[in-house]
This record gives structure tokens, sequence and C-alpha cells, in this order.
């Protein structure tokens, strides 16, 4: 297919930021892949291709993860991602990738910024951030931003950030999978794509977090950042308008 190249080159460096940050695929992916797919496609090929990756980073984090407080994220999670694909089906493609693009830039900009939040956070809190992470994932593939900024503007520990990162975002893929697959819309070409791309993403995850190491914190955060900016800048809908 065209672009299959550019979305395996893409997918393997979103493996490696995930592996080693615990966030970053739909943030580096989604942008590029909206050159060549559609929005819906997009949802069903990076949640297919997290969940064939769930193998290779959730074992640990299993271990070092607070599991009910994201356990806490993906039950309002749950509830508000039938929303999200719901307005998917109804909003123009356009619309669609705008918004994407919108809400990567601002996750981007929030992080580059060093924003913290020192307050705790209480459970009505938690719901609310699930419930808004659900909403945007379903509605963009982009699964990761709200849930990201709460950890990375907060105070925990970074082992403990990432943990959290990867366990809400691989529940946050079976639910979107599952509601697809509920309403009928994954199809075998998306299932083959998201097979195909599954592969560099499971070995670049594994070497991802084979690098990981919290004294160089800063560092990884930096690339991931450098790597993010690139997929959005090229992947604006601006440079396909003319298509």
């Amino acid at each position: 297919m065209p672009g299959l190249i550019w979305l395996m080159l893409t997918i393997s460096a979103a493996g490696v930021v995930r592996g080693f940050t615990g966030f970053g695929t739909a943030l580096i992916f989604v942008p590029v892949a909206g050159i060549f797919l559609s929005p819906a496609t997009i949802i069903g090929v990076i949640t297919l291709t997290g969940i064939a990756s769930t193998a290779a980073l959730v074992p640990r984090a299993l271990r070092l993860g607070d599991k009910r407080e994201v356990g806490q994220l993906a039950v309002a999670a749950i509830l508000t991602v039938p929303s999200g694909l719901a307005l998917l089906q109804m909003l123009d493609a356009g619309v669609v990738r705008w918004f994407g693009a919108a809400v990567a830039a601002v996750t981007l900009a929030t992080l580059i910024a060093g924003w913290r939040y020192t307050g705790r956070v209480t459970w009505p809190g938690l719901l609310a951030i699930g419930a808004m992470g659900g909403l945007i994932g379903g509605l963009t593939g982009l699964t990761g931003p709200v849930v990201i900024l709460f950890y990375l503007a907060g105070q925990a520990a970074v082992q403990s950030v990432r943990a959290n990162t990867i366990l809400f975002l691989a529940c946050l893929d079976f639910v979107i999978v599952g509601n697809l697959l509920l309403r009928g819309s994954l199809d075998w070409q998306t299932a083959i794509l998201a097979g195909i791309l599954a592969v560099p993403y499971f070995v670049t995850s594994l070497i991802g977090q084979a690098l990981f190491d919290p004294r160089h914190e800063r560092l990884y955060r930096w690339i991931a950042y450098g790597i993010i900016g690139l997929a959005l800048i090229t992947g604006l809908p601006i440079w396909t308008m003319g298509d």
C-alpha cells in the first residue's frame, strides 16, 4: 500500500519512544498516518498495534504501577469511548485531523513548558481525566495526551509515571478495539496492516524498554519531544489539503 514504508519507520520510532518513556506512540504515529489513512482506519490500526505490543511492556508496568489509580481512570474512559467514536462518524475527516493536530500540539507545548501541578488529585478528578482521555481517544486515536499531561505534570517518580501510563494506554486500547468490533468498524485490511506494523513496534518497544534508565529521565523526555514535534509538523493536514 502507498506509504507503508513511512508507516513502518514511524511506528518503529514510536516504539522506541514508548519503550523508554511509556508514552508517545499515538502522538508520533497519528499525525504521519493521517497522510495515508482515514481517521477511522488510524484508530483501528493504532489500537490493534498497541494490543499486539502489550506483552512487551505491561508485565514490568504491572509490578511498578498503581493499579487502583489506573483502574479508576480506565473505568471512566470506558464510559466515554463510545461517544468519541460516535463523533468520529459524524465529523468530517479533515476536521478530525485538525482537532488531532491541535491536541498533539497543545500536549507537546505543555510538556516542553514544564508545567507542574503540586496538588493532590482526588477520585472525581481521576474520573474526569479518564473520561476526557476516552473521549479524545475514541475521536482521534490519541489515547494518551490527557493522562500524559496529568502524570508528567505531577510529582510522581518517573518509574511510576511510566508504569501507570503504559497500563492506562493498554486498557484503553482494549476498550476502543472492543467498541470498534461491536460497531462492525474493523475490517481485515485494517487488521492485516496492524499486524504488519506490530512486528517493528514490538521489537522497538523492547529496545526502548532496555534503554530506560531513571537517571536519564530528562534526556529521554527531550528525545521524545523532538520526535513528537517532527511527526506533528510532518503530519499537519496543511501538507495534504490539495489531495
